[in-house]
C-alpha cells in the first residue's frame, strides 16, 4: 500500500499536483445495489411505477453525479470525462438492482471517484423514487471493481477476499 497523498509533509490536507503526470487513457467500473422489497422490485421490472422509468431516471442521475464529482468531494480534480456508463442488473433472490458504472477519461488522474459516486447516487436515486412504497431499502456492497491506466496500471477486486 502506497502513501496517503491527500496530506501535505505536515500531516495538511492539500490537492495533489498531477501537472508532470502524462495524459493517459484510465477507466474505473465501481458497483452496488439496493436492496428491496420483492413487490419493489416487480414494480421497477415491471416499469409501471407512477413516478416514471426509475432506472431510465436513476441511470442520468448517475452520468450527471459522475460529472460533478469535483464538486462534491473535496480534494477531487475536475476531470473532462470522455464516457460514463450505467447498466442494472434486477436480482431475485434477494430482491435487489445492482448498478455498474463505468467512467472513462483521457487525463492526468483516475476516474475511481467518478464511477463510485456514479453509483451512489444512482442508487441513491433509486431509493428517491421508490421510497413511497418501500423505505426499508439499503444500499450496499458499494466498492471499486476494476481501475485502468495511469502508472499503477490495472487492478481488479479480489472478489474472495475484497482487495
Amino acid at each position: 500500500m502506497s502513501e496517503l497523498t491527500h496530506f501535505n509533509h505536515r500531516g495538511e490536507a492539500h490537492m495533489v499536483d498531477v501537472g508532470d503526470k502524462p495524459s493517459t487513457q484510465r477507466e474505473a467500473i465501481a458497483e452496488g445495489r439496493i436492496l428491496m422489497l420483492a413487490d419493489t422490485l416487480a414494480r421497477i421490472r415491471a416499469g409501471d411505477h407512477r413516478k416514471g422509468d426509475v432506472l431510465g431516471i436513476a441511470r442520468v442521475a448517475g452520468i450527471m453525479a459522475a460529472k460533478r464529482t469535483a464538486e462534491l468531494v473535496p480534494l477531487c480534480h475536475p476531470l473532462p470525462l470522455t464516457a460514463v456508463s450505467i447498466d442494472w442488473v434486477l436480482e431475485d433472490a434477494p430482491p435487489a438492482v445492482l448498478c455498474r458504472a463505468r467512467v472513462r477519461t483521457g487525463g492526468q488522474t483516475g476516474v475511481e471517484m467518478e464511477a463510485l459516486t456514479a453509483v451512489q447516487i444512482a442508487l441513491l436515486t433509486v431509493y428517491d423514487m421508490c421510497k413511497a412504497v418501500d423505505r426499508g431499502m439499503v444500499m450496499t456492497d458499494i466498492a471499486l471493481v476494476e481501475k485502468r491506466g495511469g502508472k499503477s496500471g490495472t487492478w481488479q477486486r479480489d472478489a474472495t477476499t475484497g482487495g
